[in-house]
């Protein structure tokens, strides 16, 4: 150890603060934040063990302070967010993806993941030895849940409080470059979640730095950044910069920016428009595709319209209304949200129109919701799902689909997501029905959090009418232990079956044309809610299923198929312009 080093820092121009020898900087050397601080002195606790080392550990006193304070920039927190950064040099990374040139959004599969309940080791070098089995199963992204860095060792990610950081538990920002560049060299483009709408309840020392938070406004999850009060100005680039960082640093592909409904901004220039253009210019640069995804439960086509009609710009954003009307019509659960979803009437209208909610009555909400998409609006750009991070864990039990519904159920869901018209994504292990629980955790230290997060939980369900018995303590370690994928179910019996269920129809997907490309009303449907058949058309691609928990046959519109692409039970028969399909089954024709 060789002690603290002080060193005196000076304000400069715009309120920031600088080393003696920066003082005329207009930007920091660290990341010291404007206006706030009266005082603020540059500390390095430990410049590490050898005085020649690259690395340095470092903090900031602010106001006289006697602990220092990590920087609001950190790119390494070793000790954790409580403690000094430690810096961390970017472009050491040889870098080996010299060939991938990227891949848009359109047509593409994604696969959701948490880093540290992906494999049993929790760790990026753990989930690069899984690439290979991504690349047989098909999959064109991966989408990685929050890293940047959390107090406590695990955490969904939602709670992070240093952006720029990658959590040590995962191995740090150079395991996430190898992780990156290894996914390049499979073929796999990599989709980073980020969240700008709050930061975490521990370690958050940004009001200490400058006007990060709009005091007295909040939404769920805690206070509103300040986008459009005074001295915003320099919070936005906050966002901005790492927003950018993601894909200069770290080669990412896109990013999928959580609950933006969550972003309080009423400047002429969106913040979401900003990081758009942004984006593009990034990507003129770096010579490939970038793109950002919204999470969005607005319903407001504005969100993907492009910018030169007045629109955000973002590329796509995530569909609830697909999921809510293929679990409904799956499971029959009604409560909460879900209750207007109760039909396949609900279903074909997001089939075929994109938005279920477009200016109709939402009964969860108690109003109107929502506004029509153009049926020329290209349908890649709705992200869809029937299992994620968000509707299996914050279920009471975080119990997926798997716990309660047979095979035929959980391919049906498969089929729906897969050849709908728009851009599917999976959560990890849904791919073979994966038994193990993906519940809500957390590893707050203070006794204060750790019983307020208890608390809040059983909260949420009160909407649901989920049973608050059965809902797991996020604290305890057990759940998250729970959490982890077992990977020795994917091998045998109904597991193994429904994994090569998904290579096919992802296979399809990439092999035949009407099943990827569409504007939003490109696709028809007939359906029959007595009897409990959708027939989804394609071009001429037809595909059949039977939500009933009997068997039926059906005639098909247009005479009989010339060829069968797949089916999902060995009982469906064709014959003429006939098809019987057995219970909870699908198929796919021609």
């Amino acid at each position: 150890m060789l002690g603290d080093h002080r060193y005196p820092m000076r304000q400069g121009r715009g309120g920031w603060w600088h080393a003696p020898d920066e003082a005329n900087q207009d930007a920091p050397a660290g990341s010291t934040a404007p206006e706030a601080p009266d005082d603020v002195t540059g500390v390095e606790p430990d410049a590490a063990a050898d005085p020649d080392a690259a690395e340095v550990d470092y903090g900031y006193l602010v106001d006289g302070a006697e602990k220092p304070l990590p920087d609001p920039r950190s790119r390494r927190q070793p000790h954790g967010v409580h403690q000094p950064s430690r810096t961390f040099d970017a472009d050491a990374h040889p870098w080996n993806d010299g060939d991938w040139t990227g891949r848009d959004l359109a047509d593409g599969v994604i696969y959701e993941l948490h880093i540290g309940t992906f494999t049993e080791a929790g760790t990026l070098d753990a989930a690069i030895e899984r690439l290979p089995y991504l690349v047989e199963l098909g999959i064109d992204f991966v989408e990685v849940l929050p890293v940047n860095a959390f107090n406590g060792t695990h955490n969904w990610g939602y709670d992070g409080v240093l952006w720029y950081a990658v959590q040590e538990e995962y191995g740090g920002p150079a395991a996430y470059q190898r992780f990156v560049d290894a996914a390049h060299q499979h073929g796999i483009g990599v989709i980073q979640d980020v969240v700008y709408n709050h930061l975490g309840p521990s370690g958050n020392y940004l009001p200490q730095f400058g006007p990060y938070l709009t005091e007295g406004a909040s939404n769920t999850w805690g206070d509103f950044l300040n986008l459009d009060g005074p001295d915003s100005d320099e919070v936005r680039e906050y966002i901005l910069d790492n927003s950018q960082m993601w894909f200069t640093d770290y080669h990412v592909d896109g990013l999928r920016v959580d609950a933006v409904h969550a972003l309080k901004d009423s400047r002429a220039l969106h913040i979401l428009e900003e990081m758009v253009g942004r984006t593009e210019a990034t990507a003129a640069v770096v010579g490939k595709p970038l793109f950002l995804i919204a999470e969005s439960d607005l319903n407001d086509p504005r969100m993907i319209t492009s910018r030169e009609v007045h629109g955000l710009g973002m590329d796509g954003q995530w569909s609830d209304d697909f999921h809510h009307a293929v679990h409904v019509n799956l499971t029959g659960e009604t409560a909460g949200y879900y209750a207007d979803f109760d039909s396949l009437g609900a279903l074909a209208k997001v089939l075929t129109e994109g938005f279920f909610h477009n200016g109709t009555y939402s009964s969860f909400r108690g109003r109107h919701h929502g506004r029509p998409l153009d049926p020329a609006m290209p349908a890649w750009r709705l992200v869809v799902c029937t299992q994620n991070h968000d509707q299996i864990g914050n279920r009471a039990a975080g119990d997926r689909l798997t716990a309660t519904h047979s095979h035929g159920q959980l391919a049906l869901a498969a089929v729906l997501n897969l050849t709908s018209p728009f851009t599917p994504m999976l959560f990890m292990g849904e791919e073979y029905a994966a038994t193990t629980p993906w519940q809500f955790f957390t590893s707050h230290p203070e006794p204060e959090l750790d019983e307020a997060t208890a608390e809040g939980r059983l909260k949420e369900f009160e909407q649901m009418g989920w049973d608050p018995e059965i809902v797991p303590n996020p604290q305890d370690p057990g759940t998250f232990r729970r959490s982890k994928l077992d990977w020795s179910e994917a091998e045998s019996g109904d597991s193994a079956r429904l994994l090569q269920l998904y290579r096919e129809l992802i296979r399809l997907r990439h092999e035949v044309a009407e099943l990827r490309g569409s504007t939003v009303g490109g696709t028809a449907v007939d359906y029959d809610d007595g009897a409990r058949w959708l027939v989804m058309r394609r071009g001429s691609v037809r595909v059949v299923l039977n939500f009933a928990s009997e068997a039926q046959s059906l005639e098909l519109l247009g005479g009989p198929p010339q060829q069968t692409l797949l089916t999902t039970d060995a009982g469906v028969r064709i014959s003429g312009g006939g098809i019987e399909l057995p219970a909870f089954s699908a198929a796919i024709l021609r």
